[in-house]
């Protein structure tokens, strides 16, 4: 029984410890699959499309499904930015930002927040406005949550508090 008690105590203090950890103002968590290749070809569909080719952007509108390898990216609108060089644009994506119940979902992880921008060169994304990470069970929360792709790691930033599923069987 004084095993028990000590394994009990001893995991009560590492519970204790890590909720400290997760409420403070940052914290890295592992996001989605590692080593995203943001080189791959990204997929849109929308239920409208309008581009502007002087300002180098277009716009998808309504239903707006983005999808790159095992990523996929969804929101109410979303406006691709067009990459330059040289003052003329390339044809290449270089960032996209998303607005309007942005859905990342990457492996068996899934994130919600209000906006997302996604710049395609550095292959990060970052999320904005009371995010939601939800990885099984599991469930972080924050202002802000910045995912590097290339790692396939991110870390959530602003008050972050989290709800952990105990173990046990029942």
């Amino acid at each position: 029984m004084k095993l028990f008690s000590n394994s009990f105590a001893g995991a009560l203090v590492l519970m204790a410890i890590f909720s400290g950890a997760v409420l403070a103002q940052g914290t890295s968590v592992p996001f989605g699959i590692t080593h995203h290749d943001s080189t791959k070809p990204i997929e849109i569909t929308a239920d409208s499309f309008s581009v502007s080719q002087n300002e180098g952007q277009a716009e998808f509108v309504g239903n707006v499904v983005a999808g790159q390898a095992e990523m996929r990216l969804t929101a109410d609108k979303m406006v691709v930015e067009y990459d330059s060089k040289q003052d003329q644009k390339t044809g290449k994506i270089a960032r996209m930002f998303a607005t309007g119940h942005v859905t990342l979902v990457s492996g068996a992880e899934a994130a919600e927040a209000e906006k997302a921008i996604y710049s395609i060169k550095k292959a990060n994304i970052t999320l904005i406005g009371n995010v939601l990470l939800t990885q099984g069970q599991n469930a972080l929360s924050g202002q802000k949550m910045l995912i590097d792709l290339k790692s396939g790691s991110a870390r959530i930033l602003g008050r972050v508090k989290t709800i952990f599923k105990a173990g046990g069987s029942k």
